[in-house]
């Protein structure tokens, strides 16, 4: 079980591989938020995709008769599965309350949070409540055996291929790669064509650009993509954007001042996003699933930080392609702008001129070339 967000379904696939390794006989099924669904559907490592509608789950208050049976249908469905063992990489509420109707013999999942962290040296003392310290919501009840955590001082990648310390996961280097569905490379091949680019070997590269966050905090400016995006146009390297439809407004503003720019922001399916990533030439983003995703498709990446601590959350062995202002209040974890006493230094200190250096230097070595052991089929 790993519902979400989008980066996290990413960092998930790691252990998907290790499982069917270990359990090269077994029936695999991973429990995905429904709008995360697509990106795993038709893994050969799966055997199915069980989605998660947490529409029912988000006003429990006003739990209508509807919404129960649902909620009844989707219990029953888990306990019928009869499964075995249950790995919970969520640890929260709603994930715990799916291990326990599943009934399965064996639940695992991360242990309580650890309150005295700061004591034990970890970076935890340098934030807020919002850091990373264990499950929540109480959700630890629900498992009979926990994952066994030394440090709290890893990436989340590692931090959950930490259950192979209870399942004898093989020692070997994480796999990130998923299929790409040929309708999904399809369809970004049309999105680029009515912009006149061309999608595959031999194609014109371009710099893919997301630009949208969940977190108020962790959003770049969008005048500091806007200069990036000229910079490149300026260089004939075709721009476009991409982005969910909540990222609509900042691709716009980054649009007017970059013409040239190709905006698809809300027109790509997650599919059809990883089928871009992985013929861009380079991806700029914030801490965000895209940036995971495109480490994921072994593509050059730069990332920019501010709030959140690259140690757990930057681009997974790329510690290089951090962007970060280096003020000396992040990492923080704070997520509304009107709880940062420092102006979001974080964000607005980070000048275009780092960034696009950055860009430059990776694009020059490393286009066209794939990380190790990574990349989809």
């Amino acid at each position: 079980m790993k519902l979400s967000a989008f980066g996290d379904v990413v960092h998930t696939i790691p252990v998907l591989h290790a499982l069917r390794r270990r359990y090269p006989a077994a029936r695999i099924d991973w429990l995905v938020m429904a709008g995360n669904a697509a990106l795993i559907a038709g893994h050969p490592a799966l055997d199915r995709v069980v989605a998660f509608d947490d529409k029912a789950w988000r006003t429990p208050s006003r739990l209508g008769w509807r919404n129960f049976r649902t909620l009844w249908a989707f219990g029953r469905d888990l306990r019928r599965a009869r499964y075995d063992l249950v790995i919970d990489l969520q640890g929260q509420f709603r994930s715990a309350a799916c291990v326990l109707l599943t009934a399965a013999p064996v639940r695992i999942g991360f242990a309580r949070p650890r309150r005295r962290a700061a004591a034990n040296g970890s970076r935890i003392v340098r934030t807020s409540r919002h850091g990373w310290t264990g499950a929540r919501e109480g959700a630890w009840h629900a498992y009979t055996h926990t994952i066994p955590l030394d440090t709290l001082d890893l990436h989340a990648v590692d931090r959950y291929l930490r259950v192979g310390r209870l399942l004898g996961f093989e020692a070997n280097d994480p796999d990130f790669s998923f299929p790409i569905a040929p309708e999904a490379e399809a369809g970004a091949l049309t999105l680029l064509h009515e912009h006149g680019l061309a999608l595959g070997p031999g194609a014109d590269p371009f710099l893919l650009i997301a630009p949208g966050t969940i977190w108020d905090t962790k959003q770049w400016t969008p005048a500091g993509f806007a200069e990036v995006a000229r910079h490149f146009l300026g260089r004939n390297l075709p721009v476009v954007l991409a982005g969910a439809p909540r990222d609509r407004a900042v691709s716009e503003a980054i649009a007017r001042d970059a013409p040239g720019t190709i905006n698809l922001c809300g027109r790509t399916s997650q599919a059809e996003l990883a089928a871009l990533t992985r013929h861009a030439a380079a991806v700029l983003a914030n801490d965000s699933g895209p940036m995971h995703l495109a480490v994921a498709l072994g593509r050059p990446v730069v990332a920019i930080f501010g709030p959140t601590d690259p140690l757990w959350a930057g681009p997974y062995r790329h510690p290089e392609a951090v962007a970060a202002a280096g003020v000396a209040c992040a990492p923080c974890y704070i997520r509304e702008l009107r709880r940062c006493p420092h102006g979001h230094a974080c964000m607005r200190e980070l000048a275009a001129a780092a960034v696009i250096a950055k860009l430059e230097a990776m694009l020059r070595p490393a286009a066209g070339t794939q990380v190790p052991g990574a990349g989809a089929t």
